[in-house]
């Protein structure tokens, strides 16, 4: 007699689980090293204290829902000019006064766009930065954050995401967010493949109101020749199982989280590797991502996985040539490496291409003033901001 169904499909999993073994090893004997140094409620303790004293994440707006043309509900907060919101108790920063000046911001909506298993909060040095200068719309994608999970994916007969039904999600928070005026699109990983596909279904808004991009750490497409830093072997053979294994766990979502929390060191030590390059990584600033991304639910890994092996929008890059540009990335990204960055920048010879020394994949938490800064740079580009004037004031001075 044949192997049950269930069988074969754990047996698979076990498979997977090894190959994964292979990728996550790295990690794992970092992780090794501690356990033999930390003990286990030492670490626990640690991360209660992070999450119970880390600054990071609690920036908030104006909140407010779009509807997907599925009818999945998109949660986003608007930060307006000249007003500080619930969570920020500070003013403006000073550094970016003087770069800026003290004009009063051109009637620009700056729209952020997060990556894959991440949520508005990503962003949160740049929203700390720009608060007050510019108007800015933060969003959940779909299945993510406060956002609704997607209608489309829900049930026994769901469908898998697709990055252009991200567009059409970005699309209907922009009509109902920033329904008039000048538009600068920023995206990170996942976000930045939403605005590609923005960029392509909707050509009359790109040419009529969008007057700037930055792209954060992301690709235009060849995503599953991505070796993760690791021996292409053990990377392909992973790749090829893996889309089943995760509809299997995304049905057994609660055993799964489960596991997850059972094994919470692996995990956190495979976030910092996979998000991180530097070593001196603000403990507080790691543990937000992990936090961030060990709340998306299995499922949701799932649904949106199989995108990413499709995602090709190199064709659709060169539609954004007459509009000011940033291309940005870290050296060392092993998720979406620098080369596609460079490769984005290569279809718009105008851009502006940035490569953050000793930056991982969230740079923008990694290295914030340097992502802040040429996103500053972007804005002023874009007419979003007033050109700094010429006599700097005193840096001492607010």
């Amino acid at each position: 007699m044949g192997e049950s169904s269930s069988g074969g499909t754990w047996r698979r999993a076990g498979f997977a689980g090894a190959a994964i073994g292979v990728l996550a090893a790295g990690a794992a004997a970092g992780v090794a090293v501690e356990r033999l140094t930390v003990g286990r409620s030492v670490r626990q303790k640690a991360r209660l204290a992070l999450d119970a004293t880390g600054p990071y994440g609690g920036l908030r707006g104006t909140p407010g829902r779009a509807l997907a043309d599925d009818g999945t509900v998109l949660y986003y907060e608007v930060d307006e000019v000249g007003e500080v919101g619930a969570g920020d108790g500070a003013e403006v920063p000073a550094r970016l006064r003087r770069l800026f000046g003290r004009r009063e911001p051109a009637p620009v909506t700056v729209v952020f766009s997060h990556g894959y298993c991440l949520n508005q909060d990503s962003w949160h040095f740049q929203r700390a930065a720009l608060r007050g200068l510019v108007r800015t719309v933060h969003w959940d994608q779909r299945s993510h954050g406060r956002s609704g999970q997607g209608v489309a994916q829900a049930g026994p007969d769901g469908v898998p995401v697709s990055i252009e039904q991200l567009g059409r999600d970005l699309r209907a928070v922009v009509d109902v967010a920033a329904p008039e005026g000048p538009l600068v699109l920023v995206g990170h990983s996942m976000g930045g493949m939403t605005v590609m596909a923005f960029a392509e279904l909707y050509p009359e808004l790109m040419r009529d109101r969008v007057v700037g991009v930055a792209f954060v750490g992301t690709s235009a497409g060849k995503l599953n020749e991505v070796t993760y830093g690791l021996p292409v072997m053990g990377v392909n053979a992973v790749r090829r199982i893996l889309p089943g294994i995760l509809r299997t766990l995304g049905a057994q979502a609660e055993l799964v989280e489960r596991g997850r929390r059972a094994t919470a060191d692996l995990f956190a030590g495979l976030v910092k590797k996979y998000s991180f390059a530097s070593k001196d990584v603000d403990p507080a600033v790691a543990r937000f991502a992990e936090r961030m991304i060990e709340s998306t639910p299995i499922d949701v890994v799932a649904a949106f996985y199989p995108a990413f092996a499709e995602h090709d929008k190199s064709a659709s890059l060169p539609a954004l040539r007459d509009l000011p540009v940033l291309a940005l990335a870290g050296d060392r990204d092993l998720v979406t490496p620098s080369s596609h960055t460079e490769a984005i920048a290569a279809l718009l010879p105008e851009a502006e291409l940035v490569i953050v020394p000793d930056g991982g994949h969230l740079v923008m938490l990694e290295h914030p003033e340097a992502v802040t800064d040429r996103l500053a740079d972007l804005l002023v580009r874009a007419g979003a901001v007033p050109e700094p004037t010429t006599a700097r004031t005193d840096p001492g001075k607010s």
